[in-house]
């Protein structure tokens, strides 16, 4: 059993707080992904769960067993970091068998783990390298590699993709995403992109201040956000969130004061033929799709997402007809009221 479990763990460096009673069970084979703003605790929380950072009270559970006050060598466990911690004098092959080589395991039964591991990740030509020949991407599959032949409870990632650039963080998006359908183990992986988030996670973790914010599916914190908090994080552009009391037609469930709608569930129309009017104010043409930011007067600026072709132009009077049944109702205290999908 690789599943993994916190009990209302906490976090304190003295009278301060970081990590505020946290639950959260993590089945087995599961990838799930924690996000959030800086200072969260995204990664405070994960280094707890590698034994990196003490639990200050509660419990973590990894593989049915009380884990709290387990070293990191005794859980189990193997982390990649952002920095891909290589040895520079070392070929990949011996970097990728370190851990082996120091747990005095047989020199036959390293180099048949090493190559295991190198088919997974497509190491094979570079084995005899040195990490000063790779590309990013390529040492952060050796140092992938290196967790990987140490057949772990499960896997922990902190921000492993940050230091590539653009086209290398798709590519090994990518490559990740097909190592967990490959190996099925348990991933844990922290980020600050939500396009990672969205796209490689079992279930998304949102955390807000030290506290779990809502638990989902990508699909779920996308569709049903839980909190004014989710809905604006999840999503980009995000979600617009505005005083009910500026719109029209609309139909409020009670308890609610605020509307949240998504780009994509707006459509442009002719004056007085929506929801609400506005003001073409600036226009960010993408390619496939264009985001129209509209000045909608005390409702504030409203973002649309419509087809990359587009004759508007800054200036443009326009009206704002929001999709049947896509508004998103929370209350005073920012919760939701009722999301109608």
């Amino acid at each position: 059993m690789s599943s993994i479990a916190l009990r209302s763990v906490e976090k304190w460096y003295g009278e301060v707080q970081v990590i505020k009673g946290v639950d959260l069970e993590i089945d087995e084979g599961e990838f799930i992904i924690f996000v959030g703003p800086s200072g969260c605790g995204k990664s405070t929380l994960l280094r707890m769960i590698a034994g990196l950072e003490e639990t200050s009270r509660g419990q973590i559970m990894i593989a049915d067993r009380d884990a709290t006050a387990e070293p990191p060598n005794k859980r189990g466990l193997a982390m990649v970091f952002q920095s891909y911690a290589l040895y520079p004098h070392m070929s990949v092959r011996d970097n990728v068998g370190f851990p082996l080589k120091s747990a005095g395991l047989p020199a036959e039964e390293i180099k048949e783990k090493v190559d295991e591991a190198a088919r997974v990740l497509k190491l094979d030509a570079y084995l005899d390298r040195r990490p000063k020949d790779l590309s990013g991407g390529q040492r952060q599959r050796v140092a992938i590699g290196r967790s990987i032949v140490r057949d772990p409870t499960a896997f922990l990632f902190d921000e492993p993709l940050s230091n590539l650039d653009a086209a290398l963080r798709v590519e090994m998006r990518y490559e990740i995403a097909k190592l967990h359908q490959t190996l099925k183990a348990t991933m844990i992986y922290v980020t600050h992109d939500q396009v990672e988030a969205m796209t490689l996670a079992d279930r998304i973790v949102v955390l807000d201040g030290g506290k779990i914010a809502q638990v989902g599916s990508p699909r779920e914190l996308y569709e049903r956000p839980a909190n004014l908090f989710v809905a604006q994080f999840i999503g980009s552009p995000r979600m617009n969130v505005f005083a009910a009391a500026h719109v029209s037609g609309i139909s409020l469930p009670g308890g609610a004061d605020q509307i949240g709608i998504r780009p994509e569930h707006i459509a442009m129309t002719e004056s007085g033929g929506g929801n609400i009017d506005g003001t073409v104010d600036v226009l960010e043409y993408l390619g496939a799709d264009t985001f129209v930011v509209m000045d909608c007067g005390a409702a504030g600026r409203i973002t649309v997402r419509i087809a990359g072709d587009t004759d508007l132009k800054p200036g443009d009077a326009c009206g704002l007809a929001f999709e049947s049944g896509r508004s998103h109702f929370f209350g005073p205290d920012g919760l939701a009221v009722s999301t109608a999908l």
